[in-house]
């Protein structure tokens, strides 16, 4: 006859099958996996994470005001934008995106610059402007200055508005010897003073981000966008420190006080407070922000804040000037307050988000056209000044 199992072990095994099932069925712990770095196999370049935040998206279809891209290089002479479209439907777009006019900076001299000026700005009158430049391969000719005041004489004649300066100087312009020629050289000063003579603003580039003076390693914010374009690294060899080559900037701002000059990209967009001691030091000096909308997106209070202080000296400019969705992402950034959102071309420039400023209707006519309308109102030309000196 058999014994009567116990209950107390009835009960011991029940409560016992019970634990182990809950605790195969769960699994959850506090502590990482030992191996885990291990599994961190996925490449930076496939890494596209989404988003879960849930925030107010604000699609902004036509900028509130005309707009005035100053910082183009749509069908230019030197062929930066390597894609040629067709004038007409560029007009279109723009039409359909509220933007009056762009500014073709890299138009050149002489027959190329004719060509510019022939394709774009006589069919479309108002809709294109278009820059000249500098000549370097004359600067070791012992006529160099004069040979440049009179180039920019002839293109002003033609019609160009103005003086593009590429960041060349300084870090890729040299002379004979191999010597890099400095921003602030003497030999220039007689192009800066004919600008003011001319009343032509002189857009100067100077220096590049930040993080390519920077090696391009795994600190390196920039990281991705320097591997593909190993040349745009400054770091080491005789290139100067970019706070040097702005110092040099702001000494031609200075010997030069008649003279309008826009800092392209803002100049050191990474340090807003240099922008603003900038700005507050210099009045012949204005700053535009093209392809610098990451920069300026992912600190939008200090952005915000300069450009409600310098209402009056800040531009519009894209350095493109060919995308309806690109125009429609920096209008979003301008006029909403929509957060963490890609800025245009991201994440190229670096993984990070931007955020609006909602700037006030004021202080967006005057950047979108009224601060540009301003500048090219100087203009004076060759004839006027001709004879303003009889």
């Amino acid at each position: 006859m058999r014994r009567p199992f116990p209950l107390f072990a009835l009960l011991a095994a029940f409560f016992f099958s019970l634990n182990a099932h809950a605790q195969s069925q769960s699994q959850i712990g506090y502590r990482a996996e030992p191996d885990a770095d291990s599994k961190k196999t996925i490449l930076l370049k496939d890494y596209k994470p989404e988003s879960m935040l849930h925030v107010p998206v604000h699609a902004i279809t036509r900028a509130a005001y005309p707009v005035i891209d100053v910082h183009t290089h749509v069908n230019d002479a030197m062929g930066i934008d390597d894609r040629h479209f067709n004038p007409a439907e560029l007009v279109a777009m723009m039409d359909r995106n509220n933007v009056r006019s762009l500014v073709i900076l890299t138009g050149m001299w002489g027959d190329k610059l004719q060509k510019v000026l022939d394709e774009m700005v006589k069919p479309y009158p108002g809709r294109f402007l278009v820059f000249t430049q500098i000549d370097w391969s004359k600067i070791d000719d012992p006529q160099f200055a004069r040979l440049m005041v009179s180039q920019i004489d002839d293109s002003v004649a033609r019609g160009a508005r103005g003086l593009k300066v590429l960041k060349d100087l300084g870090l890729g312009v040299r002379d004979k010897s191999g010597k890099l020629i400095a921003v602030d050289d003497s030999r220039l000063d007689p192009v800066w003073e004919e600008c003011g003579r001319l009343g032509i603003p002189v857009f100067i580039h100077t220096g590049d981000p930040e993080a390519f003076f920077h090696p391009t390693d795994a600190k390196n914010e920039r990281y991705e966008e320097l591997i593909g374009h190993p040349d745009w690294s400054f770091y080491g060899r005789d290139f100067p420190g970019l706070q040097s080559l702005l110092e040099a900037r702001n000494r031609v701002f200075a010997r030069h006080p008649h003279t309008i000059f826009v800092s392209l990209h803002m100049g050191w967009p990474e340090n807003l407070q240099w922008a603003a001691d900038s700005l507050a030091k210099f009045p012949n000096l204005f700053m535009e922000f093209g392809a610098r909308e990451a920069e300026l997106g992912r600190q939008p209070r200090e952005t915000r804040q300069l450009f409600l202080a310098y209402p009056d000296r800040i531009l519009f400019g894209t350095d493109s000037g060919s995308d309806e969705q690109m125009f429609r992402n920096y209008f979003r950034w301008l006029e909403t307050a929509d957060e963490s959102f890609d800025y245009s071309g991201y994440p190229e420039q670096g993984r990070w988000k931007i955020y609006g400023l909602e700037l006030p209707a004021a202080v967006l006519e005057k950047i979108y056209h009224r601060n540009a309308e301003t500048i090219f109102a100087q203009f004076k030309g060759i004839g006027q000044v001709k004879k303003e000196s009889h």
